[in-house]
């Protein structure tokens, strides 16, 4: 399905309110607009709007994902600590199990996230945002 039909109006946050812009700098999303949006074509679930850290990244990397190097053909950048990126939603709990979570930005976390990981760890991983985008 295109990206147009994942609206971010039509979209719920883990709060149960319209989903959030994650990030433009780099531009995320699996549809690439910026939100966690999914869809049945999301099959890694690219939903938690992640505020990445050094040693997210590493863990990441060393867990199998690497983040950080640049892939162009994918159109993914590469990350560096302070990005916000829309994760695998199984990847960041991974990586929590690790010992290396990341925070994360609720407001822009879609409500599938649930289906992987409880509200309650994802709390203790929030952040305020001074601003959404």
């Amino acid at each position: 399905m295109a990206s147009e039909d994942y609206e971010q109006d039509e979209s719920r946050n883990v709060l149960g309110q319209p989903l959030q812009t994650c990030g433009t700098d780099p531009v995320t999303g699996f549809y690439r607009d910026g939100c966690c949006n999914t869809g049945p074509d999301d099959r890694g679930v690219h939903t938690v709007c992640a505020v990445v850290t050094d040693e997210f990244l590493e863990a990441s990397r060393r867990l199998g994902n690497d983040l950080i190097t640049p892939a162009p053909h994918f159109g993914f950048p590469g990350l560096h600590a302070g990005d916000r990126w829309c994760v695998c939603a199984a990847r960041w709990l991974q990586a929590y199990e690790a010992g290396s979570p990341c925070p994360i930005v609720l407001e822009a976390t879609h409500e599938n996230t649930l289906r992987i990981i409880p509200f309650e760890i994802l709390l203790q991983y929030a952040v305020i945002p001074d601003k959404l985008v």
